[in-house]
Order: structure tokens, then C-alpha cells, then sequence
């Protein structure tokens, strides 16, 4: 909104200082100001709301040092996420951008969804929430929803760099050897960026390669949207189940939305987009005011919710930030680096998968069921092995900083 506003000042009255909100940079900054700000101010206040309400979390008796004094802590702390995310795109982020306003059908969608489960687990006493079918026909419909949008429309396309041969004519008149210039080409497709690879581009349409071309290009929606399905429900449920530790979750998501930042910039920026030889996103760029305020909010809610937390985010939270995660790396075409700038959610889920898929086969094979972890996921596995809960938490931010780095290098390393 205070863009427009000062877009007009700029324009009708040339105020001065009012075309700095022409600049993302600027506003940017100004989304992740805004975000701390509402995070530490109204935190507080809504930490106290719940705690009056007896909104607390009901604490599953698994054997873990710090249980008890767990037990009764407010949930529902997503809502202040939430809150300190949309805030602040909605007064610096350009309304009209399409990317934006796919990430906050997602942030709304998604933090709904878990603001459901959260409801029905406190208010409604059902230690189980929202059954997990219908988290998962929420997800799944999110990602119909997103996939259809920058698969079907106009304004989401990508430019490429192309050769063009010098004309016979001007190869003549100069009497020299043929040369190459090129230029940035508009194309509607659904072109993602491989990681680690020269020439780096694969087109989800080659996936019907028993079609022809054109069918295949008409038709790539059929592949593309269930794989938009896939990463939105699979990252949206790493996060929760990462949301087991005070801090875990919120300062993993925080280390990726500072990747997913340099991402969108650099994409959305023909200068960059050309001198590190990526694709060029026209419009993506003003994605850095949304995963900003995202940062913002991210680090303004670890306040409360670092050891000992005042609060947990609950499902309102960890659902919405792995979908966001997951829905702005789609938009930015960005999604196959998921495994690596989100590896703290995919070893959680993968812990999950290995514990429960064995657990089956011994008992099955052995009478018995056996497990590999003293328990899954990863994190209460270091918690049975004796590790106290803030040392894990920080161990997994060094990991998660770790690939954040590694993933920001793709950039050049290929």
C-alpha cells in the first residue's frame, strides 16, 4: 500500500525521499524492520492473550528431560508469524505482482489449515486435531491452486539467453568471420534450474517425450502441477515435523529464507541473471519484500520461542513456512535445491520414513518390531542419547548454515 501511496507522492508531486520505494532493496529492508518490530511488540501481548485463554500444549509423555515444564506452554504462536509476515508485504510489496500474491493465498491457505488443527487439539480437547487426510486435501489443494497459477498464467515467464548469428550482410561489409550476440528471449514454459550442472535448465515437458513437441508443451501441466502437489506437501510437513525443539524450526526457516532472499534478488534482476548466467525472472525480484518480512518474523518470533520457549508456534506456524518455503522456490524455479537448502527437514522426514518403514519389516520378519533410532525424528533420537535441547538446536542451525552456503554457491559452481 505505501508504495502506491508514495509511487503518487513521487510522480504528482516530487516529494523528496519518495522514489527510495521504487528501490526493492529499500523496501526489503523495510519488510524486515517492520516484521521485528510487530514480532517483539505484539508477541508479547498475544503470548499473554493465550496464556489467559489456557491455550497451552498438550505435552505426549515420551521419556524426555523437559517435558514437565513444557507441559501447559501457549500454542498457537503462529498466529504472530503469520501476523508479522502479511503486515509488512502488505504495505511494502507491490499488490499487483503475481508472485506476491501467490505467496499469500499460501501464508493465508496454509496457516488456516493449521490454525484448524491447532483449534481442535486446545478447544476442542482432541489430542489428534485435524485428521491427517484432510491436512493433506488442504496441502494438496494449495498446490493445485499454486500450480495453476504460474503454470496458467500470463504474467509468470521466464527469459532466456539466446545466440543470435550475425546477418551474411554485415559479416561481409566488415570482411571478417562470422560472430555471435545475444539477447533475452520471453518464453511461457516450465523451465527449472538443475543444480551443479552447466547449461543447467530442464524443461518438465520432456517428461511426455512419447508426445510431440507441441503437444508436450501444451500438455506439461499434467506433470507439472502434481509435482507442485508433491514439493508443497512434502516441505509443508518436514517443517512440522521438524517443530519438535524450542527454536529448531523457526531458526532453520529463517537460515533458508535468507537463501531463498539472494535467490529471488539475483533472479529478478537482469544484471546479476546475466553475469552469473542463471535464468531471468522478470517480476520475481519483488519476491525479496515477502521472504524479507519472512526472515523478519522467522527471527522476531525466536524471542519467545528460543529455549525456554514462552511459546510454540504450533501448526498455524510450521505448516504455513514449509509451504511458503516450498511455493517460493517453485516460483523462483528453484525447487530441485530443496533437498539441499532444506536438508534439516528432509533428514527429519527421512528419520521418520526409515524408522517407521523398518519398525514394519522386523516385526514382519522377526516377530518384533525393531528400530534404527532411539527415536524419530532425528532431534529426540540426541535427546535419548543424553544432548541437552538447546545444544541440538544449534547443531542443526550449523548444518542448516552449512548447505545454506553450499546452496548459494550453485550459483557459479557448475
Amino acid at each position: 500500500m505505501l508504495y502506491y501511496l508514495f509511487q503518487y507522492l513521487d510522480t504528482h508531486y516530487s516529494l523528496p525521499g519518495t522514489g527510495v520505494f521504487q528501490y526493492i532493496s529499500f523496501r526489503a529492508a523495510m519488510a524486515v524492520l517492520t516484521s521485528l518490530v510487530i514480532s517483539l511488540l505484539f508477541g508479547n501481548t498475544l503470548v499473554g492473550m493465550l496464556r489467559r485463554k489456557q491455550v497451552g500444549e498438550t505435552v505426549r509423555d515420551l521419556g524426555l528431560d523437559g517435558q514437565i515444564q513444557k507441559q501447559g506452554t501457549p500454542t498457537m504462536g503462529g498466529l504472530i508469524i503469520l501476523g508479522a509476515i502479511l503486515v509488512p508485504v502488505l504495505l511494502f510489496a507491490r499488490l499487483d505482482n503475481i508472485y506476491v500474491i501467490i505467496m499469500i493465498i499460501t501464508t493465508v491457505f496454509l496457516g488456516a489449515i493449521g490454525f484448524i488443527d491447532d483449534y481442535i487439539k486446545v478447544f476442542k480437547k482432541n489430542k489428534k486435531g485435524l485428521a491427517g487426510k484432510f491436512k493433506v486435501v488442504g496441502q494438496v489443494a494449495v498446490g493445485v491452486v499454486v500450480g495453476s497459477l504460474l503454470y496458467f498464467n500470463e504474467a509468470v515467464v521466464s527469459k532466456e539467453k539466446v545466440a543470435v548469428p550475425q546477418s551474411e550482410n554485415v559479416v561481409r561489409e566488415a570482411g571478417e568471420a562470422p560472430q555471435q550476440t545475444f539477447e533475452w528471449v520471453e518464453e511461457k514454459s516450465v523451465v527449472t534450474t538443475i543444480p551443479f550442472i552447466k547449461n543447467n535448465e530442464f524443461n518438465y515437458a520432456w517428461l511426455l517425450g512419447f508426445m510431440s513437441k507441441e503437444n508436450a508443451a501444451r500438455w506439461a501441466w499434467l506433470v507439472f502441477i502434481p509435482i507442485v502437489v508433491f514439493v508443497v506437501t512434502a516441505v509443508s510437513n518436514g517443517a512440522n515435523i521438524t517443530d519438535g525443539l524450542d527454536g529448531l524450526a523457526t531458526g532453520s526457516s529463517a537460515i533458508i529464507g535468507v537463501v531463498l532472499a539472494i535467490f529471488a534478488f539475483v533472479s529478478g534482476n537482469l544484471v546479476f541473471a546475466d553475469y552469473l548466467n542463471i535464468m531471468f525472472i522478470p517480476n520475481s525480484g519483488e519476491l525479496t519484500v515477502f521472504i524479507s518480512a519472512f526472515v523478519g518474523a522467522c527471527i522476531g518470533f525466536l524471542w519467545y520461542n528460543s529455549y525456554p520457549a514462552q511459546v510454540f508456534m504450533g501448526d498455524t506456524g510450521s505448516l504455513a513456512l514449509g509451504g511458503i518455503i516450498a511455493v517460493f522456490a517453485l516460483a523462483i524455479r528453484k525447487e530441485l535445491l530443496i533437498p539441499l537448502f532444506c536438508g534439516v527437514f528432509l533428514i527429519e522426514n527421512i528419520s521418520v520414513m526409515i524408522q517407521v518403514a523398518y519398525f514394519k519389516y522386523s516385526k514382519k520378519r522377526f516377530g518384533e518390531g525393531r528400530r534404527v533410532f532411539l527415536m524419530a525424528p532425528l532431534h529426540h533420537h540426541y535427546q535419548k542419547l543424553g544432548y541437552h535441547e538447546s545444544k541440538i538446536v544449534s547443531r542443526f542451525w550449523i548444518v542448516g548454515i552449512l548447505l545454506a552456503v553450499l546452496s548459494i554457491v550453485t550459483l557459479k559452481l557448475r
